[in-house]
C-alpha cells in the first residue's frame, strides 16, 4: 500500500525536474549560437504575432498536448497541465535574471549550449520519472514511441528536426547550435530517462517504506 506521503515526494520530483529543465532551456537560448527548435519555433511566433518566449511555450503546448490525447485516445494527466503552465513561467523568469548572460567568447557560448542541453535532458528524464504525467511536447514523443514502436532518440531528433523548419520560416535564430541541439537532444534524453527512473523508483520506494514503518 502507498502511504499518502509518497505522492508528495513524487510531486516534488516532478517540479524539481520543470525547474531543471527549464534552466536548461534558458541556457540553451542565452548561449546565443543556436536556440533549441522549439524555442526557435516561440521565438519565431514572438517576432511575428508579439508576446513572451514563456506565453508562446503554453500556446504551443496546448495544441501538441491535444494531438497527443488524441493519438493514444487518453486523457491527459494533471501534470501535463501543470507543465504547461510551469515551463512557460519559468522560462520567462530564468530570462530576466540578470545573472545569465550570453559569454563574450565563441567558445564559452558554445560550452554553455551543450551545458544547457545535458541539463534539459535530465530534467526531462527527472520530471518524466515521477510518472505523474509527461509534458505536451514529451507526451507526444512517447505517444508517437508507443505507436511506432521507435526509439525514443530517434522520434525525438524527428520532432525536433520537423518544429525546426517551421520555427525558420517563421523567421526563428537558426545557427550551428541549433542542429547541435538536434542531434544529441535525443541520446541525453535516451540516457538520463532510466537513470532518473531508477533513482526515482529508489527515492519512491524507501519512502513508502519508511513511512509505512513509522505509522504502525
Amino acid at each position: 500500500m502507498v502511504h499518502p506521503s509518497v505522492p508528495w515526494l513524487r510531486w516534488s520530483i516532478y517540479f524539481a525536474g520543470l525547474l531543471v529543465m527549464s534552466f536548461g532551456i534558458v541556457l540553451t537560448m542565452k548561449a546565443d549560437v543556436g536556440c533549441a527548435p522549439w524555442d526557435v519555433l516561440h521565438i519565431g511566433l514572438e517576432r511575428t504575432f508579439g508576446l513572451t518566449v514563456g506565453t508562446w511555450s503554453i500556446i504551443v503546448g496546448m495544441v501538441v498536448l491535444a494531438a497527443s490525447a488524441l493519438l493514444v485516445k487518453r486523457r491527459p494527466q494533471l501534470g501535463a497541465f501543470l507543465n504547461m503552465i510551469t515551463v512557460g513561467v519559468l522560462i520567462d523568469v530564468w530570462m530576466m535574471i540578470p545573472p545569465l548572460k550570453t559569454p563574450p567568447q565563441l567558445l564559452e557560448q558554445y560550452a554553455m549550449l551543450l551545458v544547457g542541453i545535458v541539463v534539459s535532458g535530465y530534467g526531462m528524464g527527472l520530471y518524466i520519472s515521477a510518472d505523474v504525467g509527461a509534458g505536451p511536447r514529451d507526451s507526444l514523443m512517447l505517444a508517437l514511441t508507443e505507436l511506432t514502436g521507435w526509439n525514443v532518440a530517434y522520434i525525438r531528433v524527428m520532432m525536433e528536426a520537423l518544429v525546426l523548419l517551421v520555427g525558420w520560416l517563421l523567421g526563428g535564430p537558426v545557427s550551428f547550435g541549433t542542429f547541435l541541439f538536434c542531434v544529441t537532444i535525443g541520446s541525453v534524453a535516451g540516457l538520463a530517462l532510466p537513470q532518473c527512473r531508477k533513482m526515482a523508483d529508489r527515492l519512491l520506494g524507501a519512502a513508502n517504506v519508511r513511512a509505512q514503518g513509522l505509522s504502525r
